[in-house]
């Protein structure tokens, strides 16, 4: 009872506009949170090609890394749901911060035993915290503060998570690509006492970046543990009377949204053709007709493409304001399709800027799809979300498709994966997100 009393005098403080936030110091670590895993889940860019010249694996294998990494997101969406009404949003994201920093200490033994399926669990169990976590964390944004501003608070967090995936490829190749990998036959020539050094050196390479992680992970944990946050039960009840009352719903079930059932494919292409692009940019940027970059050099490119996003974010929110988003939708979705064609048709310099640039448009997309698609859903806006946030698995089904072509036609011509994606997004934004009656 006493917890249902603070979140009735909490709601009733924030729905009369008070100006001062009670919990801004909450907020503050709060966003650290998304700044976290945008960090953590861009460094599977600069592990894919350590792990592919390490384990001598070819593009298929190399993209189970983020099939292993964004199959939990589909995997443990659902059971994390369950947990956070058992345990409630701050027990989430404690659970959630404890369950990745884990997996980043499962790094330690993966790199010493030179074990690529125990890299693929540790991946696992990482991704499997961070759902947790996204999954806990996210309904505090909209919560602690004004729900005027709550607009304003998704932005900035989300543009704290563009940060995350912005540096980490930078701070990624000063650490873990810092250490040139030996060819098969360069090994071979290695004396023992030279072998161990060198086995050494590429574990350390790893290890250290994610042990750091997971020394970070575990101290937020217990700062979230000893900090006071408000119980959000009964205040996101009254959300969803409030707005099942708006809505004169014709479906019993989110599943019979048109619009719905087709911004989930929208999503399940976008992030699949984001992280496609990200996961290769290191090796393509590589090659000699490209730009024939070391590894440590291309992985510091890559913060382009994801500052890109971070950059196009903050231009699509003032441009939204006055054309519609699903316009806007329709424009970023073409502009990337065209510069995709390019790089697969040019090469040199060329090549590399082009496939760089998408990132500035793959910058609204998912929120902009994501409230196109649960538009007019009403009480069934709780399970399309949930829909949703399982597309997210086309980040892992994806990549490895387009490693597949990878290894057969080239990865430059394996770019086609992307192509088609966004062109579905822009069918999408054009048709596909108008709602049937």
């Amino acid at each position: 009872m006493a917890n249902e009393n603070e979140s009735k005098q909490l709601s009733d403080k924030l729905l009369q506009g008070n100006n001062k936030n009670p919990y801004l110091g909450s907020l503050t670590v709060l966003t650290s949170l998304f700044f976290l895993w945008g960090f953590i889940t861009c460094l599977n860019d600069i592990l894919i090609p350590h792990l592919k010249s390490v384990f001598e694996l070819t593009y298929t294998q190399a993209m189970l890394v983020q099939f292993c990494f964004f199959t939990a997101y589909f995997v443990v969406s659902v059971p994390s749901g369950y947990l956070v009404e058992k345990i409630e949003y701050k027990g989430g994201i404690i659970a959630g911060l404890s369950i990745a920093g884990i997996g980043c200490l499962l790094f330690y033994p993966a790199a010493g035993q030179h074990s690529y399926p125990l890299f693929l669990g540790a991946l696992f169990v990482l991704a499997s915290g961070i759902t947790l976590l996204q999954v806990a964390a996210n309904p505090y944004v909209t919560i602690l503060g004004n729900p005027d501003t709550a607009s304003s608070r998704l932005t900035m967090t989300q543009a704290f998570n563009s940060l995350g995936t912005t540096i980490a490829p930078y701070f990624g190749s000063l650490f873990i690509l810092s250490t040139a990998v030996k060819s098969v036959e360069e090994i071979k020539l290695l004396d023992v006492g030279q072998l161990t050094s060198y086995q050494t050196a590429q574990a350390a390479a790893v290890q250290n970046p994610y042990l750091f992680l997971a020394a970070l992970l575990f101290f937020i944990a217990v700062v979230f543990a000893l900090i006071k946050l408000p119980n959000v039960k009964v205040i996101n009840q009254e959300c969803v009377n409030s707005e099942i009352s708006l809505f004169d719903n014709q479906h019993d079930s989110a599943w019979g949204y048109k619009h719905l059932v087709l911004g989930a494919i929208a999503i399940f292409v976008y992030v699949g053709g984001e992280v496609c692009i990200g996961s290769f940019l290191i090796n393509f940027m590589g090659e000699p007709n490209i730009a024939g970059l070391a590894e440590n050099e291309a992985g510091k490119y890559v913060s382009f493409y994801w500052g890109g996003a971070m950059v196009g974010r903050f231009i699509g929110a003032a441009v939204m304001q006055k054309i519609k988003p699903a316009k806007a939708l329709v424009f970023n979705a073409l502009a990337a399709t065209c510069l995709v064609l390019i790089t697969i048709s040019c090469s040199g310099s060329i090549a590399m800027w082009t496939i760089l640039a998408v990132g500035l448009f793959n910058s609204i997309m998912f929120p902009t799809i994501f409230s196109l698609a649960i538009d007019g859903l009403g009480k069934h806006t709780g399970q399309g979300s949930g829909i949703l946030c399982a597309a997210i698995v086309g980040g892992a089904i994806l990549p490895v498709m387009q490693g597949l072509f990878a290894d057969r036609i080239g990865i430059q011509t394996a770019f086609f994966i992307p192509v088609l994606c966004y062109l579905y997004i822009s069918y999408y934004g054009w048709k596909g997100c108008i709602p049937s009656n």
